[in-house]
């Protein structure tokens, strides 16, 4: 009889483990799930902006240096969210992609302010979608950050938590996406009115 009885707790014990085992797997799921989302809305960033270049192109032919630096950093920014996609909760990946996002965010932000400039490029249908299109994406983003931050908390609180920590070893902390200066956290300042 003691020996059903202590088999009986074995099991009990043995099935506890494996609970903690399979939430610490569906919690990092769900960061890395979380972390898909944030690739979704980058990358309808990044494919709007060369349609935004080109509708500027013709209205600033004589401001091609901050064009180019558009280019550039949105190139950039999909190489560091390309470099991220293997990597989601890495500390690193995760700041490649905070700061060639703040890069494309700047040069975003010199190209915007140059329309000002330019009362035709203000008034072209297509930059207003556009300009409009990345308003929305941006706050999309926002969302999405902060979803995926979410993610990883309930994350590394699991991982972190006793007896939770007793099965985490094969299971390293996940890093949010942080962005550091406070203008960056603020989606870009887009109008056309």
């Amino acid at each position: 009889m003691a020996l059903i009885v202590l088999l009986i707790i074995v099991i009990g014990i043995v099935v506890y483990f494996i609970g903690i085992y399979n939430g610490l797997v569906t919690a990092r799921n769900g960061y890395k799930n979380a972390f898909a989302q944030i690739d979704v809305q980058l990358t309808r960033r990044h494919d709007l902006i060369p349609n935004l270049v080109e509708t500027a192109k013709g209205y600033l032919a004589h401001e091609r240096g901050t064009l180019e630096a558009v280019v550039q950093a949105r190139n950039a920014a999909v190489a560091g969210l390309a470099a991220a996609k293997g990597h989601p909760g890495e500390a690193a990946a995760m700041q490649r992609v905070a700061e060639s996002e703040n890069a494309l965010g700047q040069t975003l932000g010199r190209l915007f302010a140059l329309q000002e400039a330019y009362p035709d490029l203000k008034a072209n249908q297509t930059m207003m979608q556009l300009s409009e299109e990345l308003a929305s994406t941006e706050n999309r983003v926002a969302f999405a950050r902060q979803a995926y931050n979410d993610a990883v908390m309930t994350y590394n609180n699991r991982r972190e938590t006793f007896p939770n920590s007793l099965v985490a070893g094969g299971f390293p902390a996940a890093e949010p996406l942080q962005i550091e200066q406070p203008a960056m956290r603020e989606a870009p300042k887009v109008s056309f009115t």
